[in-house]
């Protein structure tokens, strides 16, 4: 068999790389693409209460509450001990802690589909590495062959210098005698 028709038989042998995954994804665009308006809303008002602009103007305006009830001469519309204020304020903790959760439920559904996503990419990495593993194997049976080739041309070389009487040095055996 000819060299070139032996190179030809590796060639063919060669493992092609094919990507038959699909594409990685944005999982941000995607999730952001799922929600609903009232969910947007949910999470707007969830970074508004966890701020602390948020906190401030809690505090302003449970100050202005106090300070108008205490302060004001006439028409007191929640005396001392502020009974509509604790109402009030219980009502809204109960308020934006349901947000707050929505929120918290919201972002559980986005870590799944990171997860899953993370699940995608380990397996197309494995795929790779597999492909990668084959390719190499491939390559070692290549330079396998390409080292028998050279072993048998090194032994026709070595067989055909001792029948023209070449040395291992590479004169002939009369100018070695001489």
């Amino acid at each position: 068999m000819s060299a070139a028709r032996e190179i030809e038989d590796i060639q063919r042998q060669l493992v092609r790389h094919q990507h038959d995954h699909p594409p990685v994804r944005d999982l941000n665009r995607e999730s952001d693409r799922r929600q609903t308006l009232a969910q947007r809303i949910g999470e707007d008002f969830a970074r508004l209460v966890g701020s602390w602009t948020f906190v401030v103007i809690q505090v302003l305006l449970t100050l202005a509450w106090l300070a108008l009830n205490a302060l004001a001469l006439v028409n007191h519309w929640d005396p001392y001990p502020f009974q509509l204020l604790n109402l009030v304020m219980s009502l809204e903790a109960a308020l934006w802690v349901s947000i707050a959760l929505m929120a918290l439920n919201r972002f559980a559904d986005r870590d799944r589909l990171r997860a899953q996503h993370d699940y995608e990419i380990d397996v197309k990495a494995e795929e790779e590495m597999r492909t990668l593993m084959t390719h190499l194997e491939v390559q070692d049976d290549v330079l396998l062959q390409v080292l028998h080739r050279l072993d048998r041309i090194d032994r026709e070389m070595r067989r055909m210098a001792r029948r023209m009487g070449i040395g291992e040095d590479g004169e002939g055996a009369k100018s070695s005698t001489a």
